[in-house]
């Protein structure tokens, strides 16, 4: 017997939910429908009134029920059974879900949404901590006249009265008011702005108004998602332009200015023809691609001389795990031979340091891949790059996981694969690595469950971590100077994670500080500076040549350890730099200013968030200012239990000689095979 979700209809203040049961056996006694919440593990029975037609059931809930104050949790999310008695036992049925909703506002904090988990199993999710300044709509977009709006037009299934859209001027608060009328459905609203109306060379802000009992609520408005697939541009008569764009909380921004002249656009030709050059060579590139894939087939023999391969993000980078091994490499056996696997790009950097190289996707390259004895990565190699057998393969990766990877990933979204595709290729790269470097016993657990790995793992700590043990005072002094970071103020790192979200539209990326540096000059600035770390997609996104004064920006930084060591406190937000950071025993605070959001949108987290973290939490800006103004006080965490127990938790066994441990794992294994 099976039991589906199949509907979900609003009945006053309840949510009917309609179940339809497939190969009933015969009577059933007792029927209920169970809910446990899979955080809390609290239960939640529903007697079943009585079975319609013999095959569908039908309950009444109130959403109230589904939600509590207790242990300070804001997210629930509740599983479906179906329990009955039969002449010889109890049975109990796990509820799959043939019914995806969207969200469900319940009051102006609090709404919720069914969906179905990764097996297909019903999953009723309520969320209590959405900001009260925020209305969400579901499309914003551009004719060549009018700005179309539509949303939700109700509350918990009540209408909502006297709707109104607002645009406001940002430089000088003017209002604009547009009222809305019924949708194409009857539970959305749809409002249209004549793009005539719009101010000359104006930034407007899109708000909404509207009456809720005798209160009356103005919100900003916000699209959860990215406005890929919406109408964002407009060109108006008289040579104007009309754009829309999301601010960093997800607000609509309308912009209004005039069009590219004639000479704008020829200037923009070289931009063009660089389009066209890259399509050649993204042809070229596919072309090289079949030749690589041959060069692999080719039988090579490995060099007589011990060769060590190393790869950092790709060969984008010469840096982390795999540069602090080999740096000690060349310090305690330079007899042996080192090969940096590169990008075309840093050939530049490598001839000044000193460091051998092959550039990628060349036959150089092939040659030195499959005749080497050891790889040293902290990424995948792709698929189509063949491991000989003698090749022993040493997988560093990048980080402790705080965000789900791998097979823990239970919907992937990713552009020309399915979620098994991703998950197959997955498992068969990670079992090509002989030995994986893990920080600690919860990612060594995580990178058996995520990567389906069944290979020797190293547990001795990230080699990249070593220096963040090792270097003096004396040498983050010299750091500073070398970095034009003054030696006589506190330093406050900013280090965000990439939003998945966080795109226009192909190819154009989106960022703002979610901060207002004015107000951080105005507390801090007599005696602290801002350091940037943001991440290379965005990084060129942002303007801050206005205060370059506190402001530093160092997102292409080649080592973050640097970063680390002259900072005194970290601010970051779903990234897992905090993992690293914890070692310097310095304050974190955590920014998550679009938690509700990340965490439905985007992919989920191992940890609790709200519980497990090593640092205050900050879910707006005052809450920023306050904990950066706190942090700044306690330099010294060392005598926090709650940092302390996470430092003990995820830091504690590396002593600053990991980089060690692994090259005398290299040595041994060379030694091994004489």
């Amino acid at each position: 017997m099976r039991a589906i979700l199949s509907g979900l209809h609003q009945k006053k203040k309840n949510q009917e939910l309609e179940f339809e049961l497939i190969d009933v056996p015969g009577s059933l006694d007792n029927l209920r429908v169970m809910l446990l919440e899979t955080n809390s593990l609290a239960s939640v029975t529903v007697p079943v009134p009585r079975v319609v037609d013999n095959n569908l059931i039908r309950i009444q809930i109130d959403p109230d029920q589904l939600q509590f104050e207790a242990f300070g949790q804001s997210e629930f999310a509740w599983q479906l059974f179906l329990a009955f008695d039969t002449a010889d036992e109890q049975v109990i049925l796990q509820i799959e879900s043939e019914y995806l909703s969207d969200r469900h506002q319940l009051s102006l904090t609090s709404y919720y949404q069914v969906n179905s988990d990764a097996e297909g199993m019903a999953i009723f999710n309520i969320h209590t901590q959405q900001p009260e300044d925020e209305f969400t709509i579901n499309s914003v977009n551009l004719t060549e006249d009018a700005l179309n709006i539509t949303g939700y037009n109700r509350i918990n299934g009540q209408p909502i009265k006297d709707q109104k859209i607002i645009l406001k001027t940002r430089e000088s608060g003017a209002r604009l008011a547009y009222p809305t009328a019924a949708g194409s459905l009857k539970t959305l609203f749809t409002a249209s702005v004549p793009l005539t109306d719009l101010p000359s060379n104006s930034i407007e802000d899109l708000f909404v108004q509207y009456t809720v009992g005798t209160q009356q609520i103005e919100q900003r408005v916000i699209l959860a998602r990215s406005l890929e697939g919406q109408m964002t541009q407009s060109v108006l008569p008289g040579g104007r332009m009309v754009l829309i764009e999301k601010n960093i909380n997800n607000g609509i921004v309308i912009k209004e200015f005039p069009a590219p002249s004639l000479g704008e656009k020829v200037a923009a030709l070289p931009q063009k023809l660089q389009a066209v050059a890259n399509l050649g060579r993204t042809i070229q590139d596919k072309v090289n691609l079949q030749r690589m894939r041959w060069l692999f087939k080719s039988g090579h023999r490995p060099y007589e001389q011990p060769t060590i391969i190393f790869e950092s993000f790709g060969g984008r980078q010469v840096s982390d795990s795999p540069y602090a091994i080999y740096r000690l490499f060349t310090e305690l056996y330079p007899g042996f031979t080192f090969v940096w696997s590169i990008d075309r790009s840093l050939k530049k950097f490598c001839k000044q340091n000193q460091i051998p190289y092959v550039v990628r996707r060349t036959s150089k390259w092939v040659r030195a891949l499959e005749k080497s004895s050891y790889w040293i990565s902290n990424a995948r190699f792709p698929a189509w790059v063949k491991k000989p057998s003698y090749v022993t393969y040493i997988q560093t990766w990048h980080g402790t996981p705080l965000k789900k990877l791998g097979l823990d990933i239970e919907n992937v979204s990713m552009p020309g694969t399915t979620t098994s595709k991703y998950h197959d290729n997955f498992v068969k790269e990670a079992n090509r690595w002989d030995a994986l470097v893990s920080p600690n016993d919860y990612s060594t657990q995580i990178f058996r469950s995520a990567f389906g790995f069944n290979n020797q793992i190293l547990k001795v700590g990230y080699p990249r971590n070593d220096e963040l043990i090792n270097t003096e005072p004396d040498e983050i002094t010299a750091l500073k100077e070398s970095m034009g970071i003054p030696l006589d103020k506190k330093v406050v790192l900013y280090a965000p994670t990439y939003r998945d979200n966080q795109f226009a539209e192909k190819g154009k990326y989106t960022f703002e500080l979610p901060f207002s540096l004015d107000d951080f000059k105005k507390q801090f600035g007599e005696d602290t500076v801002l350091i940037l770390r943001m991440h290379y997609l965005i990084a060129n996104a942002m303007d801050i040549s206005d205060y370059t004064d506190f402001v530093y920006d160092f997102s292409s930084h080649p080592n973050i350890s640097d970063l680390y060591l002259v900072s005194d406190m970290l601010i970051t937000d779903y990234s897992s730099v905090f993992f690293d950071y914890a070692y310097l025993k310095r304050p974190i605070l955590f920014y998550p200013y679009d938690y509700h959001l990340y965490k439905d949108e985007l992919r989920g987290f191992y940890l609790d968030y709200e519980k497990d973290l090593p640092g205050q939490i900050a879910n707006n800006e005052k809450e920023l200012l306050s904990g950066i103004a706190d942090g700044l006080k306690h330099p010294d965490m060392s005598e926090d239990p709650k940092f302390m127990k996470f430092y003990n938790r995820f830091c504690s066994i590396d002593d600053g000689l990991s980089s060690l441990k692994v090259v005398n794992y290299v040595v041994h294994q060379i030694e091994k095979n004489g």
